[in-house]
């Protein structure tokens, strides 16, 4: 499975159409159980990005998530730690 940022967005803002639906809105929690795998996933992220820029001066090797696309990780090797 190779999911991508974008996949993630459009997920949560599907979640966000299901729960605003009056004909048929998304169950609460569902809803709720998807918004915090969400939150779990950008915190992984968050977590691999920060590892990244630690060890940009040295030799590790730090692969980032399969949801960076190669834009995203141009931008992160430009910038500052």
């Amino acid at each position: 499975m190779k999911n991508k940022y974008e996949d993630l967005k459009n997920h949560l803002f599907a979640t966000l159409e299901g729960l605003l639906d009056e004909e048929s809105p998304m169950d609460i929690e569902r809803a709720s159980a998807v918004a915090k795998v969400g939150q779990v996933i950008v915190n992984a992220a968050k977590l691999e990005i920060e590892a990244r820029k630690l060890a940009k001066d040295s030799s590790v090797n730090i692969p980032l998530p399969t949801f960076y696309t190669e834009e995203n990780k141009n931008q992160l090797n430009q910038s500052d730690p």
